[in-house]
């Protein structure tokens, strides 16, 4: 099968995975009994609802559902799949959804616009990059020169897209058409740019967790990852983001959320197998993109809310005029995070949870 038709195939079930654009229309899991009537006699609610993408980014969601953390905790957790952050913020403030997996840069923007949704915890660090067509590049990671005078496919509003830019400023690259320039085409959702590089007109695209490793198994190359770029080390991407006033109003369920999130880490950093056994339920590509992507050193999945990364980021895109500044402060809850991880601790600590500690008190 040549490189086109396997293409077409791939994109394909991801389309299928993806789901459409509406509220009604996405995939959804649910699991738990909320039996756990001690964990749940103090929860102001139990029934949970929490949107992610189509990205292997989100996992700490998907080992809390399989491994029976969000049970534990007294929770009854529905796991349903959007296509965009701007689809998750609208599932927040209609009530639709209690917590989402958003990119940092979007929920910064939200934030900036008046929307009233507060990060509480991370998801990933790093996990992006751009890909090209294989004539424009004989071996990866050549860096942003090499999409001088070609068309790149993103998405606007984006952490990818933010990354691009950084690179190409420090790089004296400017954006725009002709030889010495890139030329940025945007899209309204990842799945789209990555679906874009079938067209003759476009060049490169930008990718996240998972696609990088389905477009190198295509025949693609990878232009960076930004785990490997010095600009964008320890780069917060997704966020876990939910109404002020939900996290407000209902604080003992935010906990114990996160403390499920928490026992998911750890989890991930002592059974890899089962690990990617619980993603691919999700996310349903090959085991070994799965494995590469979580533990090939491109990302990491942490549930610390990396406040003070996230803040630099914030600096970042209001200097490349994604936004203008705002006070974030009130949207910033870490105090969650905090009593979760301390209650957990309190429960028998070892070296995962104290690395958990040790982060929080150095980037809270």
């Amino acid at each position: 099968m040549n490189n086109k038709l396997k293409a077409i195939s791939i994109l394909a079930s991801l389309a299928l995975l993806t789901g459409c654009a509406g509220v009604n229309n996405t995939s959804s899991s649910t699991g738990g009994n909320g039996a756990n009537t001690a964990a749940s006699a103090d929860l102001e609610k139990t029934d949970i609802t929490i949107g992610y993408l189509n990205s292997t980014a989100h996992l700490l969601a998907f080992v809390a559902q399989e491994e029976g953390y969000f049970a534990e905790e007294g929770l009854n957790v529905t796991l349903t799949q959007f296509s965009s952050a701007s689809e998750l913020v609208n599932g927040l403030e209609s009530d639709k959804l209690d917590v989402a997996f958003i990119g940092s840069v979007p929920t910064l923007t939200f934030q900036s616009q008046g929307h009233d949704v507060s990060i509480f915890g991370g998801a990933m660090t790093n996990g992006h990059g751009y890909v090209i067509k294989s004539q424009f590049a004989d071996e990866d990671e050549l860096g942003v020169e090499i999409l001088k005078g070609r068309n790149v496919a993103s998405v606007k509003n984006s952490v990818q897209d933010a990354e691009l830019q950084i690179l190409l400023k420090n790089a004296h690259i400017e954006i725009g058409e002709g030889s010495d320039k890139v030329n940025i085409v945007y899209f309204d959702s990842q799945k789209d740019a990555y679906a874009a590089l079938l067209n003759d007109t476009i060049d490169a695209a930008s990718v996240y967790s998972p696609y990088a490793s389905l477009a190198k198994s295509q025949g693609y190359r990878v232009v960076y990852y930004c785990a490997h770029e010095e600009a964008l080390e320890n780069q917060p991407c997704c966020r876990q983001v939910a109404k002020t006033s939900a996290l407000n109003d209902n604080p003992n369920t935010y906990v114990a959320v996160e403390r499920a999130f928490i026992k998911a880490y750890h989890f991930t950093q002592t059974d890899h197998e089962k690990t990617v056994t619980d993603v691919k339920k999700y996310i349903d590509i090959d085991e070994e993109f799965i494995d590469t992507e979580v533990y090939g050193g491109y990302s990491v999945s942490s549930p610390d809310p990396d406040k003070q990364g996230t803040l630099t980021l914030k600096d970042t895109i209001i200097d490349l005029g994604y936004t203008d500044d705002y006070d974030i402060e009130p949207l910033y809850n870490t105090d969650i995070y905090k009593k979760a991880l301390d209650s957990v601790i309190a429960e028998g600590s070892d070296d995962i949870y104290k690395s958990l500690e040790d982060h929080f008190n150095e980037f809270e």
